[in-house]
């Protein structure tokens, strides 16, 4: 009775149970041989079905607690000016409404001996509209609104040495300290803060002159709307139309509860595509690993499917019932892999909860599960088809011969075109799935042609190697032989270690670029204190106490005020779509100034700078990069909502800024004549001399404290501490991501090495025989593997040195720095994999007796 088999890619429904017989029969001896197989495709499913968790979750819970975040429906905010009688009637009109207002102060102990730079609020009796702020000792807002009193972070108590009950000095004001602030429920919709919160009344706020005309303060209106006004979300669609409307000139920012922190969106949004990718990149380059994974059981069944067809069974028997068992271990390491992403949001939500920006309520979402199970099914049958295919067309005398005289076969048409078509469907999976569509695409593109290069360099390297001299020394002739044999492991070495290092390289060389552009161009003489809101009719006074009592020292002004871009030439800036690094020039207010000359830093590029004394039409001068962001051209012009009023100047310059020199800069600088009557304060710096002590710095921040109290110093040194502190982190989260691209390349060269295992047994028992040593055997394969290893990472270098270089020039606009520790580390890392999996391979096949195998042959 002869295992035959109908069509070629549909087996009968009387041979599918036959198939499914044999498939499950093979696996009574385990999973030897598919655990590089599974763990490759658990690694790319665990990394995407976690994401898309995680990612769920917070994006879920981020759109449930919109209006906890947000503080209500709907919230209006400006700089400096406080909404005038009109404006809060019309605001109170569509519902319950709260006022509350931010500014950046130094707080200080009663007696001024220490202070701490804090982010102040000031709230009402109806704060909070929605959510609950929980103070210690459950006290309630209306508490501190009857005592004038103030409720800080803990860090505030801690940094000041003080505790609940003692005095703050805030401004000109002391303040008696009545609570700790244990949850502040709107706290991710405020801007970005730059230091513990302080929570007080509003009336108290106003008695501490922190917010003085032309103070940096923001006003911020939050409302609940009347059911009866409108609480969809079409209506709140219409709320900002008629808003606009009603409000024209207001300058107010609108966010609804449907988005309550455009920019915390826009975060999660970009972590989840760029881990998605990591995850895919994962799943393809674990791919390779499956190949090898199928190549190796094939090398292992030959006899197994050479006495098959010698018993009569088809092609498609074969195909069919090597495909079956392809498929159930693909869905091992898909249930894996889906395992280990649901576990890893809910480690990331208890032990990361206090960090995150909100409470994730993490569940099983059975689109993302099934979305990564799609991605790890596919990617194991587009890897799987072409080596089954070609398993089945081999004669059954040529497997029973040795590989050598093996014969290059290529799978049939349909399998050629079904492998075609589950490659292009994955990849517009991928891209459907991403919210950057161009992105997903331009990745997808790279990704393959990463591979298909690593791939042509494993054949070039073969093929060099086959032509190079015999050498004389035994060891490295043997070494060179395996590298150049048509069944060695050249290429599938150069393919799966290539692509992790390359990308490890470029990780490591971009991240050098920006760490020596961050500290390499930061001058040493960089100020040592940045001041805010000194007021203006106060800067003679502050120029004499810096002048008088620490002679020496730098001084440099520049008024400042705040406003939003509201139209660019015609165009609302509602309207204008600006690519996602220049976006922020167009979201809230930006500091302006003016000035009469070009500022300190700054070069003028395109048009000229007014003359001193300029007295004509409103002119202001913008960033180049900007500029050339929004399409503006010299004679543009550029209208601006200032204190409630839109100002409106023509663009007369722009200009090149070192934003690393630390001098004083804005993107908009306008002529004297346009702003110089708006109330505003003015910002310095101070730059103390180089041999000025610690004493004397900390000398300086109190005397400006105690003469200045709505003055802010905040130490530059401080400052950039606090932010290579995140970006270390961002880094090293970096780094982790892509590591998961390298852990799949080291899983996929443990799986070439042992694909070639049986073959090299082989060859280690001949060279037994004929009288080779433990040692020379050994010495053969070091040399193979470490020859492997440098010219892969050279190439690796190569390729990621070209990746960080687009990168950083095409994307980042930094310089490019090559960075010869991160290419050693590179190269180093190389050889420690390949000398861990190499050693280990080698130590099973010096284990090989020959008598065993020769009578096996």
């Amino acid at each position: 009775m002869s295992l035959a088999a109908s069509s070629p890619l549909r087996p009968s429904s009387i041979q599918m149970p036959l198939v499914l017989r044999l498939a499950l029969r093979e696996f009574r001896g385990g999973l030897s041989g598919f655990y590089v197989f599974i763990a490759c495709i658990a690694l790319g499913v665990a990394v995407i079905a976690g994401v898309g968790a995680l990612g769920d979750a917070l994006r879920s819970s981020f759109e449930r607690q919109g209006s906890v975040l947000l503080g209500g429906d709907v919230t209006l905010h400006r700089p400096h000016k406080r909404a005038e009688a009109a404006e809060r009637a019309w605001i109170d009109a569509q519902g319950r409404a709260s006022e509350s207002a931010t500014v950046r102060a130094m707080s200080r102990t009663a007696d001024g001996s220490e202070q701490i730079f804090v982010e102040v609020k000031s709230i009402d009796a109806a704060y909070p509209l929605a959510g609950e702020i929980k103070l210690s000792g459950g006290l309630k807002t209306a508490d501190l609104m009857r005592a004038g009193a103030v409720a800080v972070d803990p860090i505030v108590l801690e940094r000041l040495r003080l505790k609940v009950g003692d005095q703050l000095q805030l401004g000109t004001q002391n303040l008696p300290i009545a609570a700790v602030i244990e949850a502040e429920p709107d706290k991710i919709a405020d801007r970005l803060t730059v230091g513990p919160r302080v929570l007080l009344p509003t009336a108290a706020l106003e008695k501490t002159t922190l917010i003085d005309v032309g103070s940096l303060v923001t006003w911020r209106y939050a409302v609940v709307l009347d059911p009866q006004k409108g609480n969809a979300p079409d209506d709140l669609v219409r709320f900002a139309d008629r808003a606009k409307t009603a409000l024209p000139e207001a300058g107010f920012i609108i966010r609804d509860r449907r988005d309550p922190s455009p920019s915390v969106t826009r975060t999660l949004d970009r972590l989840r595509q760029f881990l998605t990718l990591l995850g895919l990149t994962a799943l393809l380059v674990g791919g390779v690993g499956v190949a090898n994974a199928v190549n190796t059981y094939i090398d292992r069944r030959r006899p197994v499917i050479a006495t098959m067809k010698a018993l009569g069974a088809t092609s498609n028997v074969i195909f069919g019932l090597h495909l079956a068992q392809v498929i159930m271990i693909a869905l091992i390491g898909i249930a894996i892999g889906v395992l280990i992403g649901m576990v890893v949001p809910l480690l990331v939500a208890s032990g990361l909860g206090p960090a995150l920006p909100i409470q994730a309520d993490v569940g099983i979402r059975p689109l993302s599960l099934l979305a990564a199970g799609l991605y790890g099914l596919m990617v194991a049958l587009v890897f799987t088809l072409w080596p089954l295919g070609r398993a089945e067309l081999v004669r059954a005398g040529v497997l029973f011969r040795d590989e050598a005289a093996g014969e290059r076969v290529y799978p049939r048409k349909a399998i050629i075109v079904a492998t075609v078509v589950l490659a292009l469907a994955l990849f517009a999976l991928a891209i459907i799935g991403a919210e950057a569509k161009w992105l997903a695409a331009y990745f997808s593109l790279a990704v393959v042609a990463v591979l298909a290069l690593f791939y042509g360099l494993g054949i070039a390297v073969g093929w060099v190697a086959r032509r190079l001299p015999r050498a004389r020394r035994p060891e490295l002739a043997i070494a060179i032989g395996n590298i150049s044999a048509a069944n060695g492991l050249t290429r599938s070495v150069v393919l799966s270690l290539g692509t992790g290092l390359s990308l490890l390289t470029a990780v490591a060389l971009v991240d050098r670029s920006i760490v020596e552009e961050l500290y390499g161009r930061v001058p040493a003489t960089s100020p040592t204190y940045f001041v805010l809101d000194v007021k203006k009719a106060e800067l003679p006074a502050f120029e004499k106490l810096v002048a008088t009592r620490y002679p020496g020292t730098e001084l440099h002004s520049a008024p400042m005020l705040r406003g939003r871009i509201v139209r660019v030439n015609d165009t609302p800036t509602e309207q204008i779509k600006l690519k996602p690094e220049h976006q922020w020039v167009l979201r809230g207010d930006r500091g302006l100034s003016y000035a009469d000359a070009v500022p300190e830093g700054s070069k003028v590029v395109e048009g000229a700078w007014w003359p001193a004394g300029y007295d004509g039409p409103p002119l202001v001068s913008f960033e180049a990069e900007l500029a050339k962001a929004l399409g503006l051209k010299i004679g543009d012009s550029v209208t601006v909502n200032v204190l409630g009023r839109n100002v409106t100047a023509k663009l007369s310059n722009t200009r090149e800024v070192k934003w690393e020199s630390l001098a004083i800069n804005f993107v908009m600088v306008f002529s004297p004549n346009t702003l110089r009557s708006a109330p505003h304060n003015v910002l310095a710096t101070l730059t103390l001399p180089k041999e000025a002590s610690l004493a004397t710095d900390a000398a300086l921040a109190r005397d400006i404290g105690r003469e200045f109290p709505s003055a802010s110093a905040i130490r530059v040194k401080d400052a950039i501490n606090q932010f290579n502190a995140v970006f270390s982190r961002v880094m090293v989260a970096v780094r982790a991501a892509g590591s998961i691209t390298l852990v799949a390349g080291a899983l996929v060269l443990a799986g070439a090495l042992a694909t070639a295992q049986r073959r090299r047994v082989k060859q280690a028992v001949i060279l037994k025989v004929l009288g080779a040593t433990r040692r020379r055997i050994l010495t053969a394969h070091m040399l193979e593997y470490g020859l492997l290893a440098l010219v892969t990472a050279l190439i690796s270098v190569l390729i990621g040195s070209l990746a960080a270089f687009a990168t950083l020039k095409r994307v980042m606009d930094l310089e490019f720095v090559l960075s010869l520790p991160a290419i050693a580390q590179a190269i180093g890392l190389a050889v420690i994999l390949v000398g861990i999996f190499g050693g280990y391979g080698t130590w099973r096949v010096l284990q090989a007796r020959p008598v065993p195998h020769l009578r096996s042959e």
